[in-house]
């Protein structure tokens, strides 16, 4: 069985195309497509017309991508950027209507407990008792749990790009005050979900996302071109260090640094203000990196449970789009 998803985020339309042999999906192909739709949201938070435009183009293009590697139409969803929109329905109808492709949104919480489900498999079992950070360009999600599903899941407004354009609006380099003031809000905010996370007391800490893979890279670890199967780790010490260097550099300058590419060079500051927070009020030191994450989850669950779950997560897409809604969420999966 061949199958493919696509991964509407922040900066990038990513394709994966995989063979689904003995339960696991085994990559055959890969795309994306640069589109950066969170440099295109209005003050209100809505996508343009031109950004939504330049989506359903990115998204035809990846069906027919995975058309001719011969698989079935893409599982296809899109993360906070276009979740949040208060043009969501408008967004998600324009896709379908010009690419044939049904796109659907999900909770921040649903996100966490896919993307744990990817980096446990990754990981395996020996891991133990998990804990997962995944740093997006909206939303920061947090999962922890014992087995194939987290115990509880986190979605909080503390994506990398947001984060950018709330503290660090001026180009070149960044003030100590905004600094100062970014770790103060990230701190406030992830407060509850980090006292659980002591409380549970997790064995192993996984980080996920290009956030945290361009972090680590940075801190040291193998480049890409190594290979997913080489281990690699990211160090809180060394990610505090990392914060100093970032911060005395402005985004073009960041760009020449080990890993740290031009698109996310702006927002790689505050994805490691994030990153260090996130694990020194969790107590954790050390975090591996997995190279598995929202798609890999995705695909596995579509594998191991079949169609009809794909099914019940594009109809509560349909739901409409909340107003407001809480800086914190926090979930307990049905297993």
């Amino acid at each position: 069985m061949r199958l493919s998803v696509v991964d509407v985020g922040s900066n990038t339309v990513r394709l994966v195309v995989a063979d689904a042999e003995d339960g696991v999906p085994l990559p055959v192909h890969t795309a994306k497509w640069k589109l950066r739709l969170s440099e295109h949201v209005a003050p209100d938070g809505r996508l343009s017309e031109d950004s939504v435009a330049r989506l359903v183009e990115a998204v035809a293009a990846a069906g027919r991508t995975a058309q001719r590697w011969g698989a079935a139409g893409p599982l296809a969803f899109a993360t906070a950027v276009v979740r949040n929109a208060p043009n969501r329905r408008e967004v998600l109808d324009a896709v379908r209507s010009g690419t044939g492709v049904p796109i659907c949104t999900m909770p921040g919480e649903l996100e966490a407990e896919l993307t744990f489900l990817g980096a446990r498999r990754w990981l395996g079992w020996r891991a133990g008792p998990l804990a997962l950070f995944d740093i997006g360009g909206g939303s920061l999600e947090v999962a922890f749990g014992l087995g194939r599903l987290p115990d509880f899941t986190a979605s909080l407004p503390l994506g990398a790009n947001r984060l950018t354009r709330q503290f660090f609006h001026e180009e070149g380099r960044p003030s100590a005050l905004a600094v100062k003031a970014l770790r103060r809000k990230v701190r406030h905010q992830l407060r509850d979900v980090a006292e659980r996370v002591r409380w549970e007391g997790p064995r192993t800490a996984v980080a996920t996302s290009r956030t945290f893979q361009q972090l680590g890279r940075l801190c040291g670890a193998a480049p890409g071109r190594e290979g997913p199967f080489v281990s690699r780790h990211l160090a809180r010490r060394d990610l505090r260090s990392c914060i100093d260097t970032l911060s005395e550099l402005s985004a073009l300058e960041r760009a020449e640094l080990p890993g740290i590419s031009a698109p996310r060079a702006e927002q790689s500051l505050a994805g490691a203000v994030v990153g260090h927070t996130v694990m020194k009020l969790t107590g954790i030191k050390t975090a591996a990196i997995s190279p598995w994450a929202i798609r890999e989850g995705v695909l596995l669950r579509y594998i191991e449970d079949g169609a009809g779950w794909w099914s019940e997560i594009a109809k509560r897409s349909e739901a409409p789009v909340p107003v407001g809604g809480a800086p914190l969420r926090i979930a307990t999966p049905p297993h």
